[in-house]
């Protein structure tokens, strides 16, 4: 091989492995501080196919027997929570979760508590470590119920009216 196809091999080489360095830092960048949100756009109202924006939705009235806020139970956070209302609480690590972790066992985007047919659910978002209600590992949709524990890592949440 003559010295140049070997010096362009080496360049493309050399091109490559920085590629996939920057490929890497970025990956543990949005794991440690999650994604960034544009505020104007997470804001802006979606625009229906006919051109019209969504009437804004009535807050429904809360159910006897419905959890209300999902609260962290114990650690330096202990306190910290949400209150259930017509959009999902995400927790996680994530700047973007509504329940922030500080959770070294935790993923960015971890766990989700929403709303569906007029019951509350608890839903894992595919973390490493896994997410569990009650003790019980969950691994579909599980219906959420008020006094009920969920377990993220080493922190705990309680389901409360």
């Amino acid at each position: 091989m003559s010295e140049l196809t070997l010096t362009l091999i080496k360049l493309g080489f050399l091109a490559l492995l920085w590629m996939f360095v920057l490929a890497v830092l970025s990956v543990i960048r949005s794991d440690l501080f999650g994604a960034k949100v544009d505020a104007r756009v997470a804001a802006a109202p979606v625009a229906q196919p006919n051109g019209r924006t969504p009437k804004p939705v009535k807050p429904s009235k809360k159910k006897k027997g419905q959890p209300g806020s999902v609260t962290i139970a114990d650690g330096p956070q202990a306190g910290v929570g949400a209150t259930l209302g017509e959009q999902p609480v995400v927790i996680g690590r994530g700047s973007d979760c509504q329940i922030r972790l500080d959770d070294d066992y935790s993923s960015t985007r971890h766990a989700r508590v929403f709303q569906s047919e007029g019951e509350w659910w608890v839903e894992d978002l595919g973390s490493t470590n896994g997410t569990y209600l009650d003790g019980q590992r969950v691994t579909r949709p599980v219906p959420a119920e008020i006094g009920g524990s969920i377990r993220i890592g080493r922190t705990t949440l309680n389901i409360a009216k």
